[in-house]
């Protein structure tokens, strides 16, 4: 366990010095970071569980493999990037998938969170009609829908379960989200100060929200 938290202590550390590179808007050097970050937080994983789920490690994996892709700036960069990360929300969706029950009570909650997820993923996509490529505006949407049931997987875990380990995994998830929606904006919105911070926004709720599914899932077992 000793290493396992060496690799947390290093993943928190690279990840402030990340964080600290995007506050100041200094694109070359959050490039140096990033590749480091994913394979840190693996690392506590593999040494913390005391079984490793190969479907959460694939998870992260193709997670980090979106970050490296993101990193060079273009089109085409962006759509493999999100063609990665649509891979990992699949991959967490499986993940939960075994932990999931279904009763009408959970519906009660589930049904208004899909209306609300789902209705910001088409807001948010729609808002960059001016600005996106219009081929890149229907793949987006599928994104963000994606990424929404991954979301709606771990809140009907929540519901499930009702233990701490699937709340934080939750939290993880909608930080996820919000990091997402929050990269559209920066990436394509005509005004490019919306965003507070900009990169620096987008990488600490998804930073964030890896480590917390990863930790909740630990809990989990």
């Amino acid at each position: 366990m000793t290493v396992a938290y060496v690799f947390l202590a290093l993943f928190c550390a690279v990840s402030c010095v990340h964080l600290v590179h995007s506050w100041r808007d200094e694109p070359k050097k959050r490039a140096y970071t990033k590749p480091f970050l994913l394979p840190l937080l693996i690392g506590f994983y593999v040494f913390a569980a005391k079984s490793v789920s190969p479907v959460l490690l694939a998870a992260l994996l193709t997670s980090w493999l979106g970050d490296v892709l993101l990193i060079p700036k273009g089109t085409k960069w962006f759509v493999m990037g999100g063609l990665s990360f649509l891979a990992s929300h699949v991959l967490f969706m499986c993940v939960y998938l075994p932990r999931l029950g279904f009763s009408p009570w959970n519906l009660w909650v589930l049904l208004p969170a899909a209306a609300v997820y789902y209705g910001i993923s088409v807001k948010v996509t729609l808002t960059l009609r001016g600005t996106l490529p219009k081929m890149m505006l229907v793949p987006m949407i599928l994104y963000l829908l994606a990424n929404s049931t991954m979301n709606l997987f771990a809140l009907l875990q929540l519901l499930t379960l009702r233990s701490v380990g699937a709340g934080v995994a939750y939290a993880g998830a909608v930080l996820f989200f919000a990091s997402d929606c929050t990269l559209y904006l920066v990436r394509y919105h005509k005004n490019k100060d919306l965003i507070f911070k900009k990169h620096f926004t987008v990488m600490l709720t998804y930073l964030l929200g890896e480590a917390l599914i990863t930790v909740g899932v630990l809990l989990l077992g």
